[in-house]
């Protein structure tokens, strides 16, 4: 896809990679507006020149509001990258771990969703538009102690596929991001192995100018999750992974 000259939404863009994506849009020549829930993050994009809008993806209304707020605003529309997204740790074999499960489904999952019905119209009457959704490396390759995020994240996947052959025809294109760890909020210290994010943000820029645009944006270094099923390497892997169990709080000691 050309990255200049587009009106861009990304709901969730208000920190990590969806601002960085947002700094990236911008500074290709696109005119990027900027949702999310933090009052304060959204005044200081707006003082960098962004357009703002507040949303919240787990509130339908809020939703509405937006997409109404941004259309009347920037009614060139044409590009929609549904960012938000939650990451926690649940022990399964607690079963107040399910709070956390509702709020992530709630917001990966559903959220997703509600931000491109709250769009699609608009994008199938412009008769051309893209809708990039983005999952995780764990959606294809699970660590165990974040089940609900990987649940959401394959949900979203699947999701994908199925918008992707129910919009075929209309020029709505739907791209799908899939992110390994990247060094964001102090993820670096979590995770010394995370991708640092501006060579993260530069790679997927350069896959998303390539003509045809990928259907999956699969940097270098989310390969390994993407094909571990088809390389033989999944069931080793996952074993690998689940070792970060012990890590969980009513299991250590």
């Amino acid at each position: 896809m050309k990255l200049s000259d587009h009106t861009v939404f990304i709901a969730g863009g208000t920190s990590g990679i969806g601002q960085e994506l947002a700094r990236r849009f911008a500074a290709a020549g696109s005119t990027v507006v900027v949702g999310g829930r933090d009052g304060d993050a959204l005044a200081r994009l707006a003082e960098e020149g962004f357009g703002t809008v507040r949303i919240d993806v787990t509130d339908a209304a809020c939703v509405t509001a937006a997409r109404d707020t941004v259309l009347a605003r920037y009614p060139g529309l044409d590009t929609v990258i549904t960012m938000s997204g939650v990451m926690r740790m649940e022990d399964l074999r607690d079963p107040a771990h399910f709070e956390a499960t509702a709020a992530t489904v709630d917001t990966n999952l559903l959220g997703t969703i509600r931000v491109v019905d709250a769009f699609t119209p608009h994008l199938i009457g412009r008769g051309a538009g893209t809708f990039v959704t983005v999952t995780s490396g764990i959606a294809f390759l699970p660590f165990p102690p974040m089940p609900s995020y990987a649940a959401s994240k394959a949900g979203v996947h699947a999701y994908s596929e199925a918008l992707r052959a129910q919009l075929a025809g209309t020029g709505v294109d739907v791209v799908e991001l899939v992110p390994p760890a990247v060094a964001t909020a102090g993820q670096e210290k979590v995770n010394p192995h995370a991708l640092p994010l501006d060579e993260f943000a530069t790679e997927v820029m350069d896959l998303l100018a390539q003509e045809p645009t990928p259907r999956e944006i699969l940097v270098k270094g989310v390969q390994m999750h993407r094909w571990a099923e088809r390389d033989g390497t999944y069931d080793d892997l996952v074993a690998q992974r689940s070792q970060a169990l012990a890590n969980l709080p009513g299991r250590r000691g």
